[in-house]
């Protein structure tokens, strides 16, 4: 089920929280859980039945093995309950490769060996990547000994709750559970309500009237690689990396304010990144949950920054792999994590020397080497990245192909032009709606404050806003995609 659907606006939500709350007024605290779990899992489970069968032997799975770590570090028997942890991680991550990366795999094992192993097709579950990594920092969690008292049900709750269920954030089970149990959040609140429906209206926002639109000028040009222009791919660049945040933060506000909603806080996930004036801040700032897992899970285990300059350096370029990696099975994406691996290398190296580079200059090299790096992680394949990078730097064209003057215009002010009798002259003709729109959205996303940041008051301001947002999404949801995340 998508966020963004009159399904899920106008009934799905609804009835959950309501349902949700009633039972706890009525005093029955497990039955709410009970029901918030098979939420999720319909949520989860509504365009193919088969996920659930998927994520409910995973939860049954890792909370067995989570108690039999238990077990072990109560008899004292660590080198048995460090194989357990072992298996456990090897497991999920077993599991992930087979229905992420196994064809990739075989591809692969193909191209080199000229051999002819046939490709399986797996089918993708949605949200595997996210809920994977979850339960295996639940594992390594409960090889310290710091899950005893949690339950099934708990358990099952934190792993499945639907808003960050499919594409984060990432949270850590002392984050979720201790907020299911606090009786203080059982009874509903009207200001939790109010600031949760404001961030989902603020993310929905986000998603459908910036992400789409951005993704209509990205689509054309990547639709049509051969005809663009240098202009059309710089524009191509801008544009994805723009949508690629909105999408993914928006779909990250509307996670947040539908927990929220729950009076559940959620992690924020992102803060405002593209206003980051290096790589080492830009990934402080970017998909921070993940970037927390990868430092608290797999970089200190490595041994961080303890062991010397040179094998610092190398836990890095691991850690970058291994989030390109995670992203999804092409070479774009491990040459992305190479790249955002070896810019953080250089970065950390040359530090004093960056840190006296003017301001402006620093945000403008993070901001063209992220977003060009995003264009590989766009492309859908090295080669298409190849083409578009010689475009742009060749320096071909520099006019701006017609159907991309009129990538950015939204709907709704091409029918209030038509009305007034003017349809067609300001975008097509002058790209208008083309410059205002990036003007907007750039002034938005450079100089506005991160709206999970700002201090929320339940006032009459707030519910114009709110109100609006929402009136406009929702009326414009005509054509409904799917997040760019669900396909990492």
């Amino acid at each position: 089920m998508l966020f963004n659907s009159y399904l899920f606006i106008l009934f799905f939500l609804p009835l959950c929280v309501t349902v949700y709350f009633l039972l706890h007024y009525i005093g029955r605290q497990r039955a709410a859980k009970v029901w918030l779990l098979g939420m999720s899992l319909w949520f989860y489970g509504y365009f193919n039945p088969s996920y659930v069968l998927i994520i409910c032997g995973s939860i049954l799975f890792n909370f067995g093995v989570s108690k039999l770590l238990l077990a072990q570090k109560a008899a004292g028997a660590e080198k048995a309950g460090r194989a357990v942890m072992i298996f456990g991680v090897a497991a999920n991550v077993a599991l992930l490769f087979y229905f992420k990366y196994f064809d990739f795999f075989l591809e692969n094992i193909n191209a080199l060996f000229h051999a002819d192993f046939a490709m399986r097709n797996i089918v993708l579950p949605l949200g595997i990547s996210f809920f994977t990594f979850q339960q295996i920092s639940y594992v390594v969690d409960s090889y310290r000994g710091e899950t005893e008292g949690n339950t099934l049900l708990d358990y099952a709750v934190f792993v499945s709750f639907f808003p960050q269920l499919v594409a984060g954030p990432i949270v850590l089970h002392s984050e979720l559970i201790p907020q299911l149990r606090d009786p203080k959040r059982h009874k509903a609140q009207a200001q939790y309500l109010a600031r949760g429906l404001y961030l989902f209206a603020a993310g929905l926002f986000k998603k459908v009237i910036v992400a789409d639109t951005l993704g209509n000028l990205v689509s054309l040009g990547f639709g049509g690689v051969e005809i663009l222009t240098s202009i059309d791919v710089l524009l191509v660049i801008v544009c994805y990396a723009l949508q690629l945040y909105y999408d993914f933060s928006g779909y990250s506000d509307m996670a947040t304010g539908i927990a929220s909603m729950f009076h559940i806080d959620l992690p924020m996930n992102f803060d405002s990144p593209y206003q980051a004036k290096s790589i080492l801040e830009f990934w402080d700032r970017w998909h921070m949950t993940l970037t927390r897992f990868l430092r608290q899970y797999i970089y200190f285990p490595l041994g961080g920054s303890r062991r010397g300059r040179i094998r610092t350096y190398i836990n890095i370029m691991i850690v970058f792999l291994v989030s390109g990696f995670w992203h999804g099975a092409n070479w774009t994406f491990v040459v992305w994590g190479l790249l955002h691996g070896i810019a953080e290398v250089i970065t950390r190296r040359f530090r004093n020397t960056w840190s006296r580079i003017p301001a402006f200059l620093q945000w403008f090299l993070t901001f063209g080497f992220v977003s060009c790096a995003f264009l590989i992680f766009r492309a859908e394949s090295l080669s298409q990245a190849y083409i578009m990078f010689r475009k742009l730097a060749t320096l071909e064209s520099l006019s701006i192909t017609p159907t991309m003057l009129e990538g950015l215009t939204l709907p709704e002010i091409a029918h209030i032009e038509k009305l007034i009798g003017i349809e067609g002259m300001l975008g097509g003709r002058y790209g208008i709606h083309l410059w205002a729109f990036l003007g907007i959205v750039m002034y938005a996303t450079l100089r506005m404050k991160n709206v999970q940041k700002k201090e929320f008051v339940c006032n009459g301001k707030t519910l114009l806003q709110t109100v609006g947002m929402l009136a406009w999404t929702i009326v414009s949801l005509s054509g409904i995609s799917t997040f760019l995340y669900f396909n990492f």
